[in-house]
């Protein structure tokens, strides 16, 4: 009888042994699938962080007026209806800077577009009060209804709230004074008159 008992246990025993490193490694897995539906983002929550950054800040930085001669049709080339505006001149005045612009080397390379937009390509340059010279690039856009856009060319006084123009100028320099001008972002938000065109711009904060 003890035989028997001896034997039943010694089975128990061996068929222990096969099953404990199942259990060993079911109970890893299950550890690390619990480990990951339950872990905490260590970096902001996303949500959060979003919600946030919907709201945009900005500070006028200038408000700059161009005058701008007769354009120049070159009509309709590879890339579009193109029209030329040189700059003859114009100003810009803000809080932190202000100064003139200057003939050489500005003007606006305006493309018409078969969707009805006026697509902005312009190079300025400024001269400040104290005398840096500041390179001013930006593109944008103005678009309007047929009507509107008739009545803009016939150099009809139209409120800026009847159309679209937005433009994104980015500045270059050497001067120290004004280096900051070179890391910044800014929008900048137009009113076209009959013989020239006036800017708010804008630095994204």
């Amino acid at each position: 009888m003890r035989m028997v008992e001896s034997w039943i246990l010694f089975e128990k025993a061996r068929r222990l042994r096969r099953i404990l490193p199942l259990l060993g490694a079911f109970a890893i897995a299950a550890c690390a699938l619990l480990a990951q539906t339950t872990q905490v983002p260590s970096g902001p929550n996303v949500s959060t962080r979003s919600a946030a950054m919907k709201e945009l800040k900005s500070r006028h930085l200038f408000t700059i007026k161009m005058k701008l001669p007769p354009t120049l049709e070159l009509g309709d080339t590879p890339a579009g209806n193109r029209r030329v505006f040189t700059v003859s001149g114009g100003e810009f005045s803000g809080d932190r800077l202000r100064g003139e612009i200057l003939p050489q080397g500005s003007s606006d390379l305006l493309l018409v577009r078969t969707d009805g937009a006026y697509q902005q390509d312009v190079r300025l340059i400024l001269r400040t009060d104290d005398g840096a010279l500041i390179l001013m690039t930006y593109r944008g856009v103005r678009y309007a209804s047929p009507e509107v856009t008739a009545r803009i060319a016939r150099g009809e006084p139209v409120p800026p709230s009847d159309y679209y123009l937005r433009t994104a100028p980015f500045f270059e320099t050497s001067s120290p004074r004004y280096t900051w001008l070179n890391k910044i972002v800014s929008v900048g938000i137009g009113e076209r008159q009959h013989d020239g065109v006036t800017y708010d711009i804008f630095e994204i904060l």
